[in-house]
């Protein structure tokens, strides 16, 4: 073996905190390259660029769970094992990285998010993620002192549970504020928004107009407008809300959140939802070389179907951006409780939630996508809404079939043992929420322990040998997979209050489920998911090893470093 000239040992201090000591190893931070020139290179016979030898390596691969190194050749590993067979592989133009104990993972995969939009919102709107009222308050204010009247103001990842008043916003906190603009402030559920009395006027809501089937004006019990609007009945507004960015800001949008998700640990991330101008920013991120995480881009709308008269369908593109499920949504939201159940919400004996799409509406949408090729994603929260979904799934699998289409369930929050079965047997991905219960505690009291013992199924899934897909839906929940696998293993929320125990997993179920499940869902496991030979080089360094923390902690343990491809997009 011929003798080694580059071999680095760090402490564990040093490591986490220097970027530029790995980059002569390729894993030094990007500048202006990231993902632009990534593109499918073949394993070579010649040595690897460099190898990470003294780790913790949970692989999450069934063949080998646990691993001390690997090498990694281009963007791929191409050998996993013991420190001294992989230190057998490096020659004088191997760069060894002493890991120093460190645990290694698989790249983390969010296969249910809206990176793009949630990243220009950054820019462009007012993010009112605030805990109190009057903080909403101020910051409405200020932006509409920057804002000349009669211009819209946008706020956006409004969370109606976590205000110090104990009370939702409503259309009268606005107006003490902003009485000379039109404002809406989005629920970062993305289902509902809190409009001002000037919205209202200018789109001829009143306490007199009646409700859509498929939404709500909702009214105090005096019957007074609160401002809160949900699903549908928020079209009324349709064409008076600018959208307010433009092609650059949405570039630096995607820009902007690529940097957040690598920051987490993400790698992959599937935008369940998105248009040409999506498209368009994942694109001019991507050449600028400012987009660091892997796309799974799911084209809804216009963009579907200019996409299948082009004779393209799921699975079109590269290892970086890819084409993935058409998306369509068929009731309302978990978070802001409006998803459509067998059974009422708790204190509200006459509300079972909101449709947005009829049975046929479904079975049509379901048929077009099927017979040209597409995968397909539903958004479907409750029971009923559920069914609907695999009513039309085992039809065109009946009429049509088509062997392993993986159509899929986003949310597929509230589940029971007929559902269970229908899923697994029609070989049904669901993807639920993997941050919900820790974060969104307080929401869970208008559902009741009895329904939260079958929502966010994690357990269940994988009892019915399902590979349930790991989704974090931001904006509506955070991101973060290092908080998903505390959730997912504790079920406990802010408060410690837990919510339906028996769907509580293991440490390395949950990992698997942000890992390979996530990879599956896109059709990639064999490409990524996990730490082996011949996959893409996707990993995440942690400071601690998430077995050996308390688990209530596990949300807590820093990142420190994210690669992709063998190049790092983020280090501590």
């Amino acid at each position: 073996m011929a003798k080694h000239n580059s071999s680095r040992k760090f402490s564990r201090r040093k490591f986490i905190g220097s970027s530029s000591a790995l980059a002569a190893a390729g894993l030094g931070l990007p500048t202006q390259s990231a993902l632009a020139a990534a593109a499918p290179a073949p394993l070579q016979s010649s040595a690897p660029d460099y190898v990470v030898l003294n780790a913790r390596v949970l692989t999450v691969d069934s063949n080998q769970a646990t691993a001390e190194a690997f090498a990694v050749k281009d963007d791929r590993f191409t050998a996993v094992g013991s420190s001294a067979d992989i230190r057998n592989l490096a020659t004088s133009r191997t760069e060894i990285i002493d890991a120093e104990g460190m645990t290694i993972t698989p790249g983390f995969i969010d296969a249910h998010s809206h990176a793009s939009g949630a990243g220009v919102n950054e820019l462009v709107q007012v993010n009112v993620d605030l805990r109190s009222v009057t903080e909403i308050q101020q910051a409405l204010r200020l932006r509409a002192n920057a804002t000349p009247e009669g211009q819209w103001i946008r706020g956006f990842k409004y969370d109606d549970t976590k205000l110090a008043e104990g009370r939702p916003l409503n259309r009268f906190d606005i107006d003490a504020v902003v009485p000379n603009h039109p404002v809406v402030v989005g629920h970062r559920g993305g289902h509902t928004g809190v409009y001002n009395s000037m919205a209202l006027a200018l789109a001829g809501i009143t306490a007199e107009t009646p409700d859509p089937d498929d939404g709500r004006f909702y009214r105090d019990s005096d019957g007074v407008l609160t401002g809160l609007i949900a699903e549908q009945a928020r079209n009324v507004f349709r064409g008076m809300i600018p959208s307010g960015s433009t092609r650059e800001q949405r570039r630096d949008g995607v820009k902007l959140i690529s940097e957040l998700m690598t920051k987490a640990g993400l790698t992959s991330v599937h935008q369940t939802g998105g248009g040409r101008n999506d498209m368009i920013a994942f694109q001019d991120a991507r050449a600028d070389g400012d987009m660091r995480f892997r796309m799974y881009l799911f084209p809804r709308g216009q963009l579907f179907t200019d996409l299948v008269n082009a004779g393209v369908r799921t699975g079109f593109g590269d290892e970086v951006f890819k084409i993935g499920a058409v998306k369509f949504s068929a009731d309302g939201s978990a978070s802001e409780r409006t998803m459509r159940m067998s059974t009422p919400y708790v204190g509200r004996p006459d509300d079972y939630g909101i449709l947005t799409m009829s049975q046929q509406e479904i079975h049509e949408a379901v048929e077009n996508a099927h017979r040209n090729d597409f995968q397909i994603g539903i958004h479907a929260n409750g029971d009923v809404t559920i069914d609907m979904v695999l009513n039309a799934y085992e039809r065109v699998q009946s009429l049509w079939p088509r062997p392993d289409a993986r159509h899929r369930i986003e949310h597929c929050s509230l589940v029971n043992p007929s559902i269970l079965r229908r899923i697994k047997a029609a070989g049904v991905i669901p993807a639920p929420f993997y941050t919900y219960v820790h974060y969104h505690g307080n929401k869970w009291v208008e559902y009741g322990q009895d329904k939260m013992a079958w929502m966010f199924a994690h357990k269940s899934f994988l009892d019915y040998d399902i590979p349930v897909a790991p989704a974090s839906d931001y904006t509506p929940g955070p991101y973060e997979p290092l908080m998903a696998l505390q959730s997912m293993v504790t079920r406990k929320d802010f408060d410690g209050r837990v919510w339906g125990p028996n769907q509580r997993i293991t440490l390395d179920q949950a990992l698997k489920i942000c890992t390979m499940n996530g990879a599956y869902a896109s059709f990639e496991e064999n490409m990524k998911g996990s730490i082996t030979a011949g996959k893409l080089a996707d990993f995440v360094i942690l400071a601690d090893n998430p077995h050996e923390v308390d688990p209530d902690t596990i949300k807590n343990i820093e990142i420190v470093r994210t690669v992709v491809g063998g190049r790092t997009m983020y280090g501590a």
